[in-house]
């Protein structure tokens, strides 16, 4: 199978790169290298099935249509990353989200590409639920506040998908990401497990945005890819929406703390107010866990690494290990 991986040299990307590979696929990866690197694919980068082209989703959308078209089928992870970034940049993100998956899924309908777009667990919004199902309502807090400018443009990107699945019969699907980390995770971005396991090997405080009572699950990058490869060649998941994230809920106040056991550091916990991390006016989730139920009853999916597991190999790959 040929597989063309938008923003294929970011985290997930690279991983995806190298299990596709590994399984006897050819892989074309388009990035601008904006949020991504090249570091990130190093163990592919000389393969002969494997091939890198410099490119912005947005910008070129004809080298996307050939790409599209000359790939048997598409994994669409290009977008814009982290919480800082977006409130940030909120404009950016928006044209990156919603004008760089148009782009994608045009040509797709067009040639009837299978394609798989990545969401986020962020359109769940400020739903009060104890964990998130796909068939859910969705809360998106008000447009004054940019940060819901991601959740909202990455549910634009799945309504769009769902428009050419029934209109063209798109053979695509949407899969949420919750928190997806492990090794090559840079916290540049906000990424709050690499942020606190660098804090921690350097001694340094580890910050901890808000009351820290906001809790998060954690999911394993190898978790990850090996579920969109279980999803990837089945027809069962045309027209869907899946969630992929592990169920081990933790408040981050807790996960700064295990991360000073596991590393063994001397650091501090620090807490900082949003209006400082962020921005004034700030809204945070205040839980993020996922229903995993529809991906488990259909492909037997469930994560594999711990919290401790996932900590041990973020330490291991900032020490250099």
């Amino acid at each position: 199978m040929h597989v063309f991986i938008t923003g294929g040299a970011g985290f997930i990307g690279g991983h995806l790169a190298e299990a596709l590979i590994r399984r006897g696929d050819r892989v074309r990866v388009l990035d601008d290298l904006s949020t991504g690197s090249l570091r990130n694919l190093d163990r592919v980068h000389e393969s002969p099935d494997f091939e890198f082209i410099r490119g912005d989703v947005v910008q070129d959308a004809s080298l996307v249509r050939r790409c599209v078209a000359e790939a048997d089928a598409v994994i669409h992870l290009a977008a814009a990353v982290g919480v800082e970034l977006v409130v940030k940049e909120p404009a950016r993100t928006i044209t990156t989200n919603v004008h760089g998956t148009e782009n994608v899924l045009s040509p797709a309908a067009e040639f009837g590409k299978r394609v798989i777009i990545a969401s986020t667990s962020e359109v769940y919004g400020k739903s009060a639920n104890d964990s998130f199902a796909e068939d859910d309502d969705l809360i998106i807090g008000p447009s004054v506040h940019s940060r819901w400018s991601y959740a909202c443009s990455k549910l634009l990107d799945e309504f769009l998908l769902m428009a050419h699945c029934r209109a063209a019969g798109l053979p695509g699907t949407v899969v949420r990401f919750f928190n997806t980390v492990g090794p090559r995770q840079t916290g540049r971005y906000g990424m709050v497990i690499p942020r606190f396991v660098g804090a921690a090997l350097a001694g340094k405080p580890l910050q901890v945005y808000g009351d820290g009572q906001q809790t998060r699950c954690f999911c394993h990058v190898a978790d990850v890819v090996e579920a969109l490869l279980l999803l990837l060649g089945r027809e069962e998941t045309y027209g869907q929406v899946y969630n992929i994230g592990s169920t081990e809920r933790i408040s981050i106040r807790d996960l700064a703390e295990r991360v000073i056991a596991r590393t063994q550091s001397t650091s501090k916990i620090e807490l900082v107010p949003y209006d400082i991390a962020y921005a004034a006016g700030f809204e945070d989730m205040r839980r993020r866990k996922p229903n995993t139920s529809k991906i488990a009853a259909l492909t037997g999916w469930r994560p594999k690494h711990d919290l401790d597991g996932i900590i041990d190999d973020v330490a291991a790959d900032l020490r250099g290990c």
